[in-house]
């Protein structure tokens, strides 16, 4: 079959507009540091990260991502940083829609970045305080739309948080806020080089299965998406992305809402491994990974690929 009929008939599409670019600042870098166990990712300090905000809007991305990295001197058990309006997300994002207002600025709302235990909630003995821990949650997404964040995306997996923060949202005002909430969210082996990224790998006490959800479930996640569409979420998120696309593919299938993919970090050492060591194309495993999320009905990915990919399907536009 000649490329153009193949191009005609093709069933799923991947361009620039599908890709989030996730990006990890820190207070503590000056300019730019590279994360050992995540090749080709960089912490950055927030005038890089301006940069690279420009850079992603010059290659059609549509959104960033931003993960916080912070000095552990201000972190705490009950991640209280998470509060502080002038601090490292808060004027990330500022900085980035100063310099590029077009561009969607999304942010978690967690508290494990700046909780010395390491977990997305507050910690009393061995448990995590749930409706404490939301409270916490809502406080802080204010914070962050305040700050400019067009989407904020709660990651934590606690009780109720979408229906706090919505309500949350709507009584200051963010009618226009969106939530995308991390609805399907699996306790993962794949978040390893992530967890250093951000450095809570050395911090994390014991594991998040109490409140993340069991990689054998199928059912549940349906559940828990339909649990956070009825709380307000605008768009619901499956994480990791390709051990789960059977999650992405039923949820897409149950729910009429736009549902997207994390693909991980795990995912993507995985991958910058094999291509480093010459057992895998990079460019042609990194588009066939992304395809495979728009194959199983994703809207959109968040990726550390993003530029990559972005660059080489322009120039396959050119090319054709």
């Amino acid at each position: 079959m000649k490329g153009f009929s193949r191009r005609l008939v093709r069933e799923s599409h991947l361009s620039a507009d599908d890709l989030i670019w996730t990006m990890i600042v820190s207070d503590s870098v000056k300019s730019r540091e590279a994360v050992t166990s995540l090749p080709g990712v960089e912490r950055v300090d927030i005038d890089n990260l301006v940069k690279d905000a420009k850079r992603a809007y010059d290659l059609g991305i549509p959104a960033i991502a931003i993960f916080p990295h912070i000095n552990p001197k201000l972190k705490d058990g009950v991640g209280s940083e998470a509060l502080n309006a002038d601090g490292l997300i808060p004027n990330a994002i500022r900085a980035v829609k100063s310099a590029v207002p077009e561009l969607g600025v999304i942010v978690d709302v967690a508290l494990d970045p700046f909780t010395d235990h390491g977990h997305d909630g507050v910690l009393v003995g061995d448990e995590i305080i749930n409706d404490i821990s939301v409270d916490a949650l809502a406080d802080g997404a204010i914070i962050l739309a305040d700050a400019g964040a067009d989407i904020v995306a709660p990651s934590d997996m606690m009780d109720g948080r979408v229906g706090a923060i919505r309500r949350e949202l709507d009584q200051h005002g963010h009618h226009n806020v969106m939530i995308m909430s991390y609805a399907a969210k699996y306790a993962s082996g794949y978040y390893g080089p992530y967890r250093d990224a951000i450095g809570t790998s050395a911090a994390l006490r014991g594991d998040k299965r109490t409140y993340q959800m069991d990689p054998g479930n199928s059912d549940e996640a349906i559940r828990e998406v339909g649990l956070d569409i009825e709380e307000g979420a605008d768009m619901v998120m499956v994480k990791p992305g390709l051990p789960y696309l059977d999650i992405i593919y039923r949820v897409k299938s149950t729910y009429a809402v736009p549902t997207f993919a994390f693909q991980v970090s795990g995912e993507c050492a995985m991958i910058m491994a094999a291509a480093q060591n010459g057992w895998a194309d990079e460019e042609r495993v990194i588009l066939e990974s992304l395809m495979s999320f728009k194959r199983a009905g994703c809207d959109g990915i968040l990726t550390y690929f993003a530029p990559k990919a972005a660059e080489w399907l322009s120039e396959s536009i050119l090319d054709a």
